[in-house]
């Protein structure tokens, strides 16, 4: 399959994505094809994430999501996380599913996280086992809890939206949230990998789920939060301080403004979610070679391709990533 057009892009990489494993202990349905389809045979050691770290940071890099699979079932995530906050970076927040929440909430607050987000596509215990092929609903609110009561600045909860599978509780699901003060996020489902081979029809498009909500929100132009992600938020009509955020990767691309890299967690840069394109760092992560990893993401960031005509999750190439394995 032919490469993207890469662009040119005078700036260096601002954000980074890192996919600290490729394990998971759930399987949802727009993710992954079931809990047996492998993972990868090598990943980066702590020591190794900490070179790739520093490489980062001499890049340019101020902002930091970690990821992964399932970041919290990494054994040094917290260390990892600790390791972070001593860089000076402007941001550093994490994506979980939630499984283990209720037992490392505490030690990711103690270890300077400041901005948590959690998977959540539905509050019906059946529909949420269905949805993640075995995850238990009850675990994963348990560990909302607990993360509510150690006291993160921010909280948000990300839903896959799927037209007659669980788009009838984008209410419920917002409701739910703005009582907690958390930030619901509502996100298109994307063809890629496992959710290229979802029916078309399983598409709720960001239009849709902002039609279905518009009773509870404010009228006005959605907003993107700078240096944030593609998110766009609409305010509460009730309370100014909540809102809801939609991202619309499959009906409005926005591949154009997409500052970010990711690093897998073999050590794979890629400068593409919608392609398996990327630069091994590898081995010079292990061998601390800072300043090879730094060249090795210039190299990484000029294959980033064109946004003005890529329209990423879109292209046919996005069928052949595993968004496991990368962290979305």
């Amino acid at each position: 399959m032919l490469s993207p057009p890469p662009a040119a892009h005078p700036n260096p990489p601002r954000s980074v994505r890192l996919s600290l494993t490729d394990r998971c202990d759930l399987a949802c349905v727009y993710c992954r094809p079931h809990r047996r389809d492998g993972y990868l045979e090598e990943r980066l050691e702590e020591g190794a994430w900490r070179s790739m770290i520093r490489g980062l940071v001499r890049a340019g890099v101020r902002r930091v999501r970690l990821t992964g699979g399932e970041p919290l079932l990494h054994p040094r995530a917290i260390e990892i996380l600790s390791f972070l906050g001593e860089q000076g970076l402007d941001d550093i927040a994490l994506t979980t599913n939630g499984t283990r929440l209720a037992a490392l909430a505490g030690p990711l607050r103690r270890a300077g996280l400041r901005r948590l987000t959690i998977s959540l596509d539905s509050l019906v215990p059946e529909r949420f086992f269905q949805l993640t092929r075995g995850g238990n609903l009850a675990r994963v609110l348990e560990g909302i809890d607990e993360a509510l009561r150690v006291g993160f600045d921010e909280l948000k909860i990300n839903a896959v939206i799927l037209r007659d599978r669980n788009d009838d509780e984008l209410e419920t699901l917002t409701r739910w949230s703005w009582e907690r003060r958390i930030t619901p996020r509502f996100i298109e489902v994307m063809r890629v990998g496992e959710g290229a081979n979802l029916p078309e029809s399983s598409l709720f498009t960001a239009r849709e789920m902002r039609g279905r909500l518009a009773h509870l929100l404010v009228e006005e132009e959605a907003r993107v939060d700078p240096d944030r992600g593609p998110a766009r938020y609409l305010r509460a009509r009730h309370d100014a301080a909540l809102r809801v955020g939609f991202i619309s990767g499959t009906s409005d691309t926005f591949c154009e403004s997409c500052d970010r890299l990711r690093v897998a967690s073999d050590g794979v840069l890629r400068p593409c979610l919608a392609t398996n394109d990327g630069v091994d760092a590898a081995a010079l992560a292990r061998s601390g070679d800072e300043g090879g990893i730094e060249q090795a993401i210039g190299e990484a960031w000029s294959m980033k391709p064109d946004g003005r005509v890529w329209k990423g999750c879109t292209e046919s190439s996005a069928a052949e990533v595993s968004m496991r394995a990368i962290g979305g």
